[in-house]
């Protein structure tokens, strides 16, 4: 007998929150996911109802999908490289962007085992949240070294963060 879900309860939970709160701020989401492959996408549609809140997921493995898909400039790649805070922060400007979402979290990064460098190791990723009629320089940038935890395991970590991006602020961050 399968389970409830198909994902982790960490991530289908988290996923959870994500929807339930952004449909009480009534604001729309986005995803732009490289390393992840859909994995957010996947645990944001998990949850029934998430169609209230859950606008598009944009699986943009190939750096050609990241320049057609979502606008990303081939300058950018070609200057930073596919994994790097500039391509993660065009990527999720342009998901915003792409789908008339209120909020869009791109993630890009090296799951492994083989891509690392000295310095973009395995487990090295990238996370960009951008909001729709934000200044384009507030947007959230964020580098994490997971270490290697093993393909799977850089890909759940990488999700979790992912979603907890997607959370709504709090009265206390906004304070």
């Amino acid at each position: 007998m399968m389970s409830e879900h198909l994902l982790p309860e960490d991530i289908v939970a988290l996923a959870r929150r994500v929807v339930d709160e952004n449909r009480a701020a009534g604001r729309t989401i986005a995803v732009a996911e490289s390393c992840t492959g859909g994995l957010v996408s996947a645990a944001l549609t998990e949850i029934p109802g998430s169609s209230d809140v859950f606008v598009a997921g944009f699986v943009t493995y190939a750096d050609e999908a990241k320049i057609a898909l979502l606008g990303v400039a081939q300058d950018v790649i070609a200057t930073f490289g596919a994994v790097s805070l500039a391509t993660a922060w065009s990527m999720a400007h342009g998901a915003v962007a792409k789908a008339n979402a209120d909020v869009a979290v791109a993630i890009t990064g090296i799951a492994g085992p083989g891509g690392g460098s000295d310095r973009k190791p395995v487990g090295t990723v990238i996370y960009a949240r951008a909001l729709a009629g934000d200044d384009p320089e507030k947007a959230l940038t964020d580098e994490r070294r997971f270490g290697d935890l093993g393909r799977g395991g850089i890909r759940h970590q990488a999700a979790l963060c992912a979603l907890e991006l997607l959370l709504p602020p709090t009265a206390a961050d906004l304070a």
